[in-house]
This record gives C-alpha cells, sequence and structure tokens, in this order.
C-alpha cells in the first residue's frame, strides 16, 4: 500500500490543471515587465529566492490592475507558479483574492476553477475535509455551466482525496461518476487518470484481477500524445502493475514491470521521486527472489535519492525493506537500526499506516517486546479505521449538507426578510419603550428630589424647633434665676446695708473697722450677682435658633459615646444665618454619616472637623482622621459614602456656596 501514496500524489499533480507552464522567453517583449516577470518566475534554471521575486512583482502589478478576464487569467498563472514552487502561504493569497475577484464580476468559471485550487490548497496542508468541500463546489458550478471536462477532472479529485483517506467505496463511486460525464469524449487524460486510480483502489480492496485490468487499460493509454512525457505515466503504470504482482507473491513478473519501468527515457529527471521507488521495489522484489546481486545497493540508492527529496513515506519504507534485509541475514543490529528509524520518522511525520508497518517490523526484529508493539499496532489500526471510517461519513455528510443548503438559500432569503422586518418593527418599539421609561423615571428622580429637599428643610426647621425650646426653657429657667437674684438677694442685701448706713454713729474705732469691711464686701457682692445677671442674658440671646449649637451638641455627644478625641474647629467669620436651611441640614448630615464611619470602620484615634470661609461666599467642610483608610477605586461604594455624595452635589445645585471640599 505503501507505493499506492505516490499514486495520490502523481495524479494531484496531473490534475492541478496543468499547472507547470512552458513559456518560449525569445517572444518575450522587453517593454511587457508583467509578462517578464511571470516568464522569469517559471524559469528552472533560477533560484527559487528569485523566482519568488519575480512572481511577487507580477502579484503587485496585477493587484492594482482593472478587475477584467485578463487580470484573472495572468493572477491564475501566478497561483500556478506559486504551486510549483510549493509556497503554499502566497499561493492561498492569490487564489482568495481570485475567488474575491470571479465572484465579484460573476464570473462562474473562473470561481469554479478557484474553488479547484482552493481544494488542492487543503491537500497540500493534509486538510482533507475542506479541499474536498471545495472541490465540491467546484463540481456543482461545473456542473450548472456543462463544462463536462473540468467536472470530471473535479470528481476525480474528490475521488483521489477518497482513495488517500481509504475510503474506497467513495472513490470507485467517484470515478465512475467521472468516467460516465467524459463518455463518448476524447480525454485520455482524464482516461488515464480514472482508470489508474480504478486500479489502485480494487488493489486496496483486494481484488487484484480487477486491479490489473484497470492498469492495463492505463497503461495503453499512457503513451498517447496528449498526456505529456514530463509525466512519465508509462512508468507510473508499469509500477502500479509491479506492485499488484507484488501483492499477488508474484515476485518474478513485479521484477519485469519494475525493471521496464525504470528503462523509460529521462525518468530519474523527469521523475525523481518514482524513480527511487522503482528502484525499491525492484531490489525487495530481487530480495524476495534471492537474487543477491546488487544488494543492500539498491536499497541504498534509492534511500538517498529519497533523502535528497525528503520524501518521509518512501524513506519510512526503505529502511522497513533494509530491515528485513538485514534481519533475513541475521545483522540484528542493521535490522533494529532500520526498523527504529523507520518507526520514528512515520511517527514524527504522524503517517500512521507507516506507523503500522514499522511497528509491525519492530516486533520481528525485537520478539522481547513484540507484545507492547502489537498492543500499539491494534490502538493504532482500531483509531486509524474509526477515523477512515468517520473521514467518509464526513465526505458524504459534506455532499448532503452543501445539497440541502442549497435548496434552503430561497426559503432563507425570505426568512431573512421577513426576519429584517420584524427586528426592525421590534427595535422601534423598543426604543420608543425606553424613551418613555426613560422620561418617566426621569420625572420620578426629580419629584424624589424635590420632596427629599422639602423633607430636609422640615427636618432641619424640627430640629431647630426642638433646640429652640430647649433654649427657650433655659431662657426662662435663667431669667427667673436673674429676677431671684436681682430682686430677692440684691433687695435684702441693700437692706443690710442701709442698716449698716445707720450704725455709722458709732464711733470707736474698731466698730467703724468692721463696718467698713462689711460695707465692702456687700458692694463686690452686689456687683457680682449684677454681673451674673447680665451674663445669663446675654448667652440667652446667643443661643436661640443657633446652627452652631446644634453642631456642637453632635460633637459632643460623640465625644461622650467614643473614645476617640474629636477636634472641632469653627470659623468665626462664617454668617450662619445667611445660609438656607437645606444647606445646614445638610452639612449637619454629612458630619454626623462621616463621624460614624470614623469611629465605626475606620480605628481612628483622632478626628478633625473644621469650617472654614475661603472668600467671600465659599464655605470648606473638612472631615480627617488618622485611621486604616481604603481604596475608592478597589472597594465598593457604601450606601453612606453614596449619600454625602449626593448631598455634596445637592449643596452646590442650590448655589449658596460655589464648592464644597
Amino acid at each position: 500500500m505503501t507505493k499506492y501514496i505516490y499514486i495520490f500524489f502523481f495524479l494531484l499533480l496531473l490534475f492541478s490543471c496543468n499547472k507547470k507552464e512552458k513559456v518560449d522567453i525569445h517572444r518575450i517583449n522587453p517593454e511587457d515587465s508583467l509578462s517578464l516577470f511571470l516568464t522569469k518566475a517559471n524559469e528552472t534554471n533560477l533560484p527559487l529566492s528569485s523566482k519568488l521575486n519575480f512572481n511577487k512583482r507580477a502579484l503587485n502589478i496585477l493587484i492594482n490592475q482593472e478587475n477584467d478576464s485578463i487580470n484573472r487569467v495572468n493572477l491564475f498563472r501566478v497561483a500556478n507558479r506559486y504551486f510549483n514552487m510549493n509556497n503554499w502561504t502566497d499561493y492561498n493569497t492569490t487564489v482568495l483574492l481570485l475567488l474575491n475577484k470571479s465572484n465579484e464580476k460573476k464570473d462562474y468559471l473562473s470561481s469554479a476553477k478557484a474553488y479547484t485550487y482552493l481544494g488542492d490548497y487543503y491537500v497540500s496542508q493534509s486538510i482533507s475535509d475542506s479541499a474536498f468541500f471545495y472541490y465540491f463546489k467546484a463540481e456543482k458550478i461545473y456542473l450548472q455551466l456543462n463544462d463536462k471536462f473540468n467536472l470530471a477532472k473535479t470528481r476525480l479529485n474528490k475521488a483521489n482525496l477518497q482513495y488517500g483517506e481509504s475510503d474506497f467505496l467513495g472513490s470507485e463511486v467517484a470515478v465512475f461518476n467521472s468516467l460516465r460525464v467524459i463518455n463518448g469524449l476524447d480525454s485520455k487524460e482524464v482516461y488515464y487518470d480514472s482508470y489508474n486510480l480504478l486500479g489502485a483502489v480494487y488493489n486496496e480492496i483486494s481484488e487484484y484481477n480487477k486491479a490489473l485490468e484497470f492498469h492495463f487499460k492505463a497503461l495503453s493509454i499512457s503513451t498517447n500524445k496528449d498526456i505529456p512525457s514530463v509525466y512519465q505515466s508509462k512508468a507510473t503504470s508499469l509500477n502500479n502493475i509491479g506492485y499488484v504482482y507484488h501483492n499477488l507473491k508474484n515476485y518474478q513478473k513485479a521484477q519485469q514491470y519494475y525493471q521496464e519501468g525504470l528503462r523509460q527515457k529521462n525518468l530519474k529527471y523527469d521523475k525523481p521521486s518514482l524513480y527511487a521507488m522503482l528502484l525499491d521495489n525492484l531490489a525487495y522484489s530481487k530480495f524476495k527472489l534471492k537474487q543477491e546481486k546488487d544488494l543492500p545497493g539498491l536499497f541504498l540508492n534509492s534511500l538517498k535519492l529519497r533523502d535528497s527529496l525528503k520524501l518521509t513515506s518512501g524513506i519510512v519504507a526503505n529502511k522497513i525493506h533494509l530491515s528485513e534485509y538485514y534481519s533475513y541475514h541475521n545483522d540484528s543490529l542493521q535490522a533494529v537500526r532500520y526498523a527504529r528509524e523507520a518507526l520514528s520518522s512515520a511517527r514524527k511525520d504522524k503517517n500512521f499506516r507507516n506507523v503500522l508497518v514499522a511497528l509491525k517490523q519492530m516486533g520481528v526484529v525485537e520478539p522481547q517486546n513484540a507484545s507492547l508493539y502489537s498492543k500499539e499496532y491494534i490502538h493504532i489500526n482500531d483509531s486509524l479505521q474509526k477515523a477512515e471510517r468517520k473521514m467518509g461519513e464526513k465526505f458524504s455528510r459534506i455532499e448532503y449538507e452543501t445539497d440541502v443548503i442549497k435548496s434552503e438559500n430561497t426559503d432563507l432569503v425570505v426568512q431573512n426578510r421577513n426576519l429584517f422586518y420584524i427586528f426592525s418593527v421590534l427595535t422601534l418599539m423598543s426604543i420608543f419603550t425606553f424613551i418613555f421609561v426613560s422620561l418617566r423615571n426621569k420625572h420620578r428622580l426629580l419629584m424624589f428630589k424635590e420632596q427629599q429637599q422639602i423633607a430636609n428643610g422640615e427636618i432641619y426647621n424640627l430640629m431647630i424647633s426642638q433646640q429652640k425650646t430647649i433654649e427657650d426653657n433655659r431662657a426662662k429657667e435663667k431669667k427667673r434665676v436673674a429676677r431671684e437674684l436681682h430682686d430677692g438677694v440684691l433687695g435684702k442685701m441693700f437692706g443690710v446695708r442701709m442698716n449698716l448706713d445707720t450704725m455709722n454713729n458709732a464711733q470707736d474705732e474698731q466698730a467703724i473697722k468692721t463696718r467698713l469691711e462689711y460695707l465692702a464686701e456687700l458692694k463686690q457682692i452686689e456687683q457680682d450677682i449684677r454681673e451674673i445677671s447680665h451674663d445669663l442674658n446675654r448667652e440667652n440671646t446667643e443661643l436661640i435658633n443657633n446652627f452652631v449649637v446644634i453642631l456642637t451638641n453632635l460633637i459632643e455627644n460623640q465625644r461622650k459615646a467614643f473614645k476617640t478625641k474629636i477636634t472641632f474647629y469653627l470659623d468665626k467669620n462664617i454668617q450662619w444665618e445667611g445660609i438656607s436651611n437645606e444647606i445646614k441640614i445638610n452639612l449637619y448630615r454629612i458630619v454626623q454619616e462621616a463621624l460614624q464611619n470614623c469611629n465605626k470602620y475606620a480605628q481612628s484615634k483622632l478626628i478633625t472637623v473644621s469650617f472654614v470661609m475661603e472668600g467671600d461666599q465659599m464655605i470648606k467642610l473638612s472631615i480627617q482622621d488618622n485611621g486604616v483608610g481604603f481604596n475608592l477605586k478597589k472597594i465598593k461604594k457604601g450606601i453612606g459614602l453614596q449619600n454625602i455624595e449626593y448631598r455634596t452635589k445637592e449643596c452646590k445645585d442650590l448655589n449658596s456656596i460655589n464648592n464644597l471640599g
């Protein structure tokens, strides 16, 4: 089966729209830079870097040209050159550009060709399902255009993919679908590839007679002039026929076809990979026939060529054959070496079919570990079979789902239009609803603020009224005390003084001295009492309706309730009688909330509250503590801080003060 991997890549090369182009350089017009760049990019004797540079310059010219049929044809030529140089990234970029240009101009033939090129790209990346999807899209367009030749080639591309994923039944069906399309047409190239692929399919499912039948049909067409000799079609068919005989254990027949294949003219130059494969196959048939004369030289020559070409699958096959050869000759060291190298290369390349072959050989050359290799073989083989079944199902699903999608496109257009109308109506309704709700909420918020301002004013007036009642009672009590002092005590004192005055007739020295001392003391008492009475009346006037008293009481209550030291400073220049009750209540609540937070959360030992007059109309309220603090950006604000912010903004809105810090 290893040899048939090369058949797949041969067919891919043959079906990539003849990407290798021959240009007669003598016909190039020196003034035509685009033509010159495309020609230089296709020359085989130039270094790869130079060819890439010329192709890039050609692409840059085409990108800026008008999107017409000539522009698209030249873009396909650029893509072909990237393909031949294995520059898959730029190849994919160019093809996608082509696809967009083709779809823009509704050039369906170019679109189909671009889809085919995309399929080729995904084949190069070993992404079979994507490759199949794009081949299938191209197939549908070619079917609509009734382009039988390209339709047949595209179906063969699909068949090759299915063969590569071991979907042999699907591959067989796809090949016959291709043959039915070209029935009666003179298309030797498609016939050759179809017969060649059918031979490979039947060889894989062990129907060797059918395999030989179709390989001989392909061989009969291989020398046709329509098939370029550079493809070495005859050598390919001879190798494939030899491999069928190899599977039939007819090594003598196999050897004859391998030898004939190697005799084909220019084989080593045109298809070095096929030449190396034939060398390896011939060497193996000689080994099986015990013809030791040219061995292991043929194996080693093939391996050397494959190493230079970096043909990983071929290298693995070569090393397994060498391992068998040395194992037969009891050179266990070399046998194990080549088997291990083959297994390592297969694993690195993630070619699980080659891994299976290498594991089988490792079990032979290392019998002591045969059970371990056997377990791994069974595990990989089961996984591979499941993956192949899934891929076959995926191919079928891609065809089915694509057809379903196509049949539903018309319904989807109608549905999308209806959905657009419905969505538009719903969007307009949502916008109107949002505007209505926003306006209603805004109105409610304004009403709430107004009611809150009224409530704040009422609260403050109530506090003032309560404080006034207290101060009135205190004032009444002070007046009563003052009257008692003035009318009672002073009257009695006055009577005593008058009595003492009448005693002034006593002329003895001691009486006079005593009397004068009493009189002086009574006058002093009288003066003290008058001062007390005046002070009580003055304090009463100052306390009436005083906002400062309310703040002072708040500070004093905090001092009594908590151990935290509070420093309170009030600027005497502040004219509180000119400030509205709404602002006063907000200031009071801010101080109250701040003191509560400081005592509850800050763990502070000192709190400073100050009211300072700045300028003529600005009051600065500052509340500070030496507590632990917190980061406003990291911690969500509680309702207390939100209330402080709200009250601060409300004070600004009242226009009584311009700034509140």
